[in-house]
């Protein structure tokens, strides 16, 4: 059984290879391969057809790039009109053909273009990276977001939960695959191998990677955690060189300090939620003596919320902050007010990290002063950090609260100081 499965993965790479390398030799141009992949003819050889069309775009200028893009945002769009004559048909009869007439209509023909060109080995994968090329082109050409659309709606059958995978990073995983989580750590930049050997070794330390089978070597998103006795309110203190671990029987408590996204062809793509509530239940268990699930997060345009300030009362507070004058006590209770009260147009927090943890049902749970002295930190939010806090019990009303009312559930702690009277004292800047 064992040799006729290696034969069969043998001849499955050896078919791949000599289909990509015809593919190759086809002459055609790009959108007459096209033309043949949705054909009959794409029926027969869709498989070289579309490593042609895959290998012919990677060859493509930014232009050629641009032209592919409008011919899939034109030339393969719905036709409206017709749309609109079935739907009445179908909303006189009710007919089973006609709403299969109906549904196909709906469909732009680019949806089934990139669904054959995802046949080859490695297809999704340039699918993803051809995205990114999209992205790229969406602020100048703001018309061709419908091709986008097109594109989250594929990438978002292809990636749902029911294909990750969920793996834990450790100093045993390949190099390789180390090497990208250096690259794609979007938080707390990793320094050095040292650093991330910090991060993956000790017993008190995990990380957890979700990955798809067609991507087996690119991890899709990342969490690293702590395990710790004790809810953290600083970064250096947690990613210290000269902290000393804890054993695992000794935590209490998991904190999630970094997630990152590592596909940007994957944008609007949500993994984050089905990360942790995974690795809550991984850790769980796990390590049953942790009791205790929060983040250790960045407040990243607090610092711009500062400087658009004025109101009055808050004004001399927030020039007290960026200039490096404020008090502890007056950094927090600011990073409460901007949690709390910060809020976009549409009524959601303006912070970005919080609509996240919040939209996951997590709760504000504790603010922090002087938690992150990194440069980026600095930039985000003079340093300022924030506890989301994961109470299973609580997390399905949170998530409701917040998706149907837009409610930011916070601590009493957090709530109490959103509305302290901010000192008109600073303390004296460093000198």
């Amino acid at each position: 059984m064992q040799r006729n499965r290696f034969l069969g993965d043998l001849l499955s790479q050896l078919f791949d290879r000599s289909s990509t390398v015809r593919g190759k030799d086809d002459q055609r141009d790009i959108y007459m391969l096209c033309d043949a992949l949705m054909s009959a003819e794409g029926e027969v050889s869709g498989l070289r057809l579309a490593s042609s069309i895959l290998a012919r775009y990677a060859d493509l200028n930014e232009d050629e790039k641009l032209a592919f893009f409008q011919y899939l945002n034109s030339e393969l769009d719905v036709d409206a009109a017709h749309i609109a004559k079935v739907a009445t048909d179908y909303a006189e009869t009710k007919s089973p053909a006609v709403f299969i007439e109906l549904c196909k209509a709906a469909e732009p023909k680019r949806q089934e273009l990139l669904r054959r060109l995802n046949q080859p080995f490695g297809a999704t994968h340039l699918l993803v990276e051809m995205r990114v090329d999209l992205l790229k082109l969406l602020k100048a050409h703001p018309e061709l977001a419908r091709t986008d659309i097109d594109f989250v709606h594929l990438l978002r059958s292809w990636f749902n939960r029911g294909f990750l995978v969920l793996k834990q990073i450790n100093w045993d995983t390949p190099a390789r695959i180390l090497d990208k989580i250096v690259a794609y750590e979007a938080v707390h930049q990793i320094d050095d191998w040292d650093d991330l050997r910090r991060r993956l070794y000790p017993p008190d330390r995990r990380c957890f990677a979700f990955f798809h089978p067609s991507m087996p070597e690119e991890p899709l998103i990342f969490v690293e955690v702590a395990l710790t006795a004790d809810i953290p309110g600083s970064i250096d203190a947690l990613l210290s060189d000269n902290r000393t671990p804890l054993e695992e029987d000794q935590a209490k408590v998991a904190v999630f300090y970094s997630i990152s996204n590592c596909q940007k062809g994957l944008t609007g793509i949500s993994f984050g939620n089905l990360l942790i509530k995974q690795v809550v239940a991984e850790l769980s268990l796990s390590c049953p003596n942790i009791d205790t699930f929060v983040t250790l997060s960045p407040i990243p345009l607090m610092t711009r919320w500062l400087k658009a300030q004025e109101d009055d009362e808050l004004v001399p507070a927030a020039n007290s902050i960026l200039e490096g004058s404020a008090s502890s006590e007056t950094m927090r209770a600011m990073a409460a007010r901007y949690l709390l009260t910060g809020k976009r147009g549409d009524g959601l927090p303006y912070d970005p990290v919080a609509r996240f943890h919040l939209g996951n049902g997590a709760e504000i749970h504790e603010v922090h002063a002087g938690a992150d002295s990194s440069e980026n930190g600095h930039k985000q939010s003079r340093g300022a950090m924030v506890n989301y806090l994961y109470n299973v019990d609580h997390t399905e009303k949170n998530h409701e609260n917040f998706a149907l009312r837009s409610t930011v559930k916070a601590s009493r702690t957090v709530q109490t100081l959103s509305t302290a009277k901010l000192e008109a004292k600073t303390k004296e800047p460093a000198s």
